[in-house]
């Protein structure tokens, strides 16, 4: 019998990040994944005399790594009795986007991460420290850039996955890189997120390299790693009036959405580079220390989108994505009532 292999994937409960886990099935040649099974007090999700624990596959694509007819399946894990396991963010997630599906959600997420070699940043010098920050973003050349051939197989591997991968580039700090999913809707971006992640760390092992989300993952005067969420509703990607009044609409849940974005946020959102500090709210144009950042075209044009710049690389972008299409789609349905 002709087969193929799944290779399941799904999110842990590990904290304060969770982590991605996978293992793989042999499926016949022509039936999709089912649900499968695993031991998750293995995985910080359950306790040993009650371990079992399911994968629902919710996101199938193609297998760049392995290739031929070999698929990715992204999961949702769920208690037996088929309700959704407490760290399965997914399903109030898509609640959410359900609710609101009217006003046509987008999202575009730069997803921000460090190459390590070991304990220190990839290309660094063993002891002490590269130049300082000012030529690496978007930098060419061996002095400047580090890790070129790792950033650009995982490019590829996203784009023959099918993912909406819509660039990549050299970040600030040395070593640091960014790639952008979307715009797609909210369960969309999150869920190839989580998927072009996987292939991230998956990749970097043939490199013997680790890729790191950490919001800080050197002290001092370096860049932080942060996940800036890109978003619109229809009313927003027609008028710039709708643009403010989302990004206002966000300032009274300030406190909850940084309780949300990440691990460690205070030692990124310092108000220094390039952030504004994580006590504050603040909205500008083209104001890339401000917490909410309204692109200078979006201004010239009169509507179009706007930047939530406080989430860091860690985020658990279903979490990210429920949090901000709650606020701004309650606020315009009330706007409108």
């Amino acid at each position: 019998m002709s087969v193929y292999k799944a290779q399941y994937i799904w999110i842990d409960g590990s904290k304060p990040a969770a982590h991605l886990r996978g293992k793989t099935k042999i499926v016949p040649m022509g039936e999709q994944p089912p649900e499968w099974g695993f031991d998750g007090s293995s995985t910080n999700q359950a306790v040993g005399h009650a371990s079992d624990l399911v994968l629902k596959p919710v996101y199938i694509c193609p297998d760049p790594i392995r290739g031929g007819a070999n698929k990715l399946v992204l999961c949702e894990v769920l208690h037996t009795d088929g309700t959704p396991h407490e760290t399965n963010t997914r399903a109030a997630c898509l609640e959410v986007a359900e609710k609101y599906a009217s006003h046509e959600m987008w999202y575009g997420i730069e997803q921000e991460y460090t190459l390590f070699d070991g304990i220190k940043p990839l290309g660094w010098p063993s002891n002490g420290f590269p130049a300082p920050q000012g030529g690496y973003y978007c930098g060419v050349g061996a002095d400047e850039v580090y890790g070129r051939e790792i950033v650009e197989t995982h490019l590829d591997a996203c784009l023959d996955a099918g993912l909406a991968i819509s660039g990549i580039n050299a970040e600030v700090m040395p070593a640091q890189w960014e790639f952008q999913v979307g715009p797609v809707g909210p369960i969309e971006v999150s869920d190839q997120l989580w998927i072009a992640r996987w292939l991230l760390y998956r990749i970097a092992e043939d490199y013997g390299v680790s890729a790191t989300l950490a919001a800080k993952p050197v002290k001092g005067d370096w860049n932080g790693a942060g996940a800036h969420t890109n978003f619109s509703t229809t009313a927003m990607r027609e008028s710039i009036d709708a643009c403010m009044a989302a990004a206002n609409s966000l300032e009274p849940r300030h406190d909850l959405h940084i309780a949300n974005y990440g691990a460690d946020i205070d030692e990124r959102l310092t108000g220094d580079h390039e952030t504004c500090s994580y006590r504050d709210f603040k909205v500008g144009v083209s104001d890339r220390g401000a917490s909410i950042r309204v692109p200078w075209q979006v201004a010239r044009d009169g509507k179009g989108y706007i930047e939530d710049r406080r989430p860091n690389a860690d985020i658990d972008p279903y979490v990210v994505t429920r949090l901000i299409t709650e606020g701004v789609c309650a606020a315009e349905a009330a706007a409108k009532a």
